[in-house]
């Protein structure tokens, strides 16, 4: 079994759900995708950190990834992890949603290193509109960095790659809608 193979498995399994909720962008769904159950697990971190990585890569040159709060974060430490461990390395950056009410109060973490244009890679686990994407990509690129490619975890195939792509960005799905409910 490949790993996309296995990762899907284990999506399946542990973070997939047929229920109604209320998605992170207000609209209500009937499906619901928690892929933290799966991720923060040894094996689906190590599973998802080489795939995340290797589409990152396959999108071009980049030098950093960054993960946003609160589920791409540890996507953005895998794919690092990984990278390290294939002598490519590539550090994390998380983008947080809201800039911390105490001690630095900073938006981002992982990037006082990186230098002023430096290109990143927004790592992301589920997509529907695209509208944490776009801010996260809104805070880099204030932030001076170049942001021109993303890479999903779950497209849920509800708008977000249209929103993501009319910003004038690139950007690759590990899974979609389709690979959990049959079209």
């Amino acid at each position: 079994m490949s790993d996309r193979e296995r990762l899907l498995e284990l999506l399946r399994d542990r973070s997939f759900a047929r229920k109604k909720v209320v998605l992170a962008s207000g609209r209500e769904s009937d499906f619901f995708i928690d892929c933290k159950q799966t991720v923060l697990t040894a094996e689906g971190h190590a599973l998802v950190g080489g795939l995340m990585l290797d589409a990152a890569l396959a999108m071009g040159a980049f030098d950093a990834l960054a993960g946003v709060e609160l589920g791409g974060c540890p996507l953005a430490s895998a794919a690092s992890l990984i990278s390290a461990q294939r002598g490519i390395p590539h550090d994390a950056v998380y983008v947080r949603k809201d800039a911390k009410d105490h001690g630095s109060k900073r938006t981002l973490e992982g990037d006082t290193r990186l230098a002023s244009g430096a290109k990143l890679v927004i790592l992301e686990d589920v997509t529907t509109t695209g509208g944490s994407t776009l801010k996260a990509v809104a805070k880099l690129r204030a932030a001076g960095y170049t942001v021109e490619s993303v890479v999903t975890l779950v497209d849920r195939l509800e708008g977000g790659r249209e929103a993501i792509e009319a910003e004038g960005l690139t950007l690759a799905a590990i899974y979609t809608r389709t690979d959990f409910i049959p079209a």
